[in-house]
């Protein structure tokens, strides 16, 4: 009779991997790519626990620095076209509210923010939505408002916060606009803006002042400069500044009005919109020029006697980075527009002949978007997206809570 055969041996399971390494390798998988984190999060609970943890976030921010650009809002009224676009290599959807109901203004500090349309609203609103939980929170506009062509700008409200994880939190929104002036002895017209806040649920008195001209705002987004400026510019290429600090209201000209100044286009008005707000390399107000194929970056400069000058801070040649075939065209003159700026990470998105891309100004990285629907001002969504639990959502400020669970901007 044969004998048994021996017993097999247990393979022995290869030891577990320490959730320290786990976390150093989570931790470099590429930031600008959001769905790397979220399968991640998925392979099992200790992984979720490593990538959904306050401290693993907050590494994020000290590993990256600058968060990336998830994607952007946009104006565009297109049938077809989301009112969040995806820039990242694999590409990713966010439930926007509807363009047909709601315009986009502004993004900062994980908020986005929405005013309603008339044509289908008998009153104005503005809409305050978090991008990954889908937070939203209806906000009244000012009672004296009844105007045309606001804007508003929205941030965290939350003194010496860093913004790494202030989801949730308190908020501020101003909201700016412009009617006629009901006095006859005066032909000025009257700026006003308001700050509302998320912890009283009420807007403050209204800062007001006189202007010569009926400024509108429909195209571009706001500015933050430092904890207290906020700039604003309207259609017609004014700049508007409040300070949050002193309730105060001031206007004046881009760089084409001042003293000495050279067009290298062949025009000295400002109304072909070649202008456009951004930060400047040394954190304060800056504007870009759009002239031909060269980007110029301004900067203000307050002198000794308090008198603010623009200065040509540095010149970007276009034709030296995006491809020829999208910039010349034969008998065409043609300038790269630029369509939107990222207060946090540097990057501006220009659209040429053919194509739109995003331009990295510090590294002069240069990428192109594969979504080019003819889009007018874009609204940039920045942020690390970490997976988070669904208990760390159901406290935010969401009128309708996600059903799943869903991903964290952080910014």
């Amino acid at each position: 009779m044969a004998s048994a055969p021996p017993p097999q041996r247990r393979r022995a399971s290869p030891p577990a991997i320490p959730d320290e390494l786990v976390e150093e390798i989570l931790l470099r998988l590429p930031p600008d790519e959001p769905a790397c984190l979220l399968r991640a999060s998925l392979v099992c609970k200790a992984w979720g626990g490593i990538v959904s943890h306050p401290v693993f976030r907050r590494r994020l921010h000290e590993l990256y620095l600058a968060p990336p650009v998830l994607g952007f809002l946009h104006g565009s009224e297109e049938d077809d076209s989301p009112h969040f676009v995806s820039t990242t290599a694999s590409p990713f959807s966010l439930a926007a509210p509807d363009w047909r109901s709601w315009r986009a203004v502004d993004c900062r500090h994980g908020r986005a923010l929405f005013l309603s349309k008339r044509n289908h609203t008998r009153t104005w609103e503005l809409l305050l939505w978090e991008p990954i939980t889908g937070a939203q929170q209806r906000i009244p506009v000012p009672a004296a408002f009844n105007g045309s062509w606001p804007t508003a700008a929205v941030f965290c409200a939350v003194d010496g916060c860093d913004h790494h994880d202030c989801l949730g939190g308190p908020f501020r929104v101003v909201f700016v606009f412009v009617v006629d002036n009901e006095d006859v002895d005066y032909d000025d017209n009257v700026i006003s803006a308001g700050v509302y806040s998320s912890e009283t649920g009420t807007w403050g008195e209204l800062t007001s002042m006189y202007s010569e001209f009926m400024m509108f705002f429909g195209k571009y987004s706001s500015l933050l400069v430092g904890r207290s400026l906020l700039y604003f510019m309207s259609d017609a290429g004014l700049i508007l500044e409040y300070d949050l600090v002193r309730h105060g209201l001031t206007v004046f000209d881009t760089p084409d009005c001042q003293p000495g100044y050279k067009s290298d286009c062949g025009s000295s008005s400002s109304d072909d919109n070649r202008f456009k707000l951004m930060l400047a390399e040394d954190g304060g107000l800056g504007v870009s020029e759009e002239s031909g194929l060269r980007l110029k970056l301004w900067t203000r400069k307050a002198s000794d006697t308090n008198d603010a000058r623009w200065v040509v801070n540095c010149i970007f040649c276009l034709g030296n980075l995006l491809p020829a075939s999208d910039l010349l065209v034969p008998g065409i003159n043609y300038r790269v527009t630029v369509l939107g700026f990222t207060e946090e990470a540097q990057v501006i998105f220009v659209d040429t002949i053919d194509s739109l891309f995003t331009i990295d100004l510090q590294l002069g990285l240069v990428t192109e978007v594969p979504d080019d629907r003819g889009f007018c001002n874009l609204i940039p969504v920045v942020g690390f997206y970490a997976p988070v639990p669904r208990r760390e959502n159901q406290n935010l400020l969401a009128l309708k809570p996600c059903e799943e669970a869903s991903g964290e901007l952080l910014v």
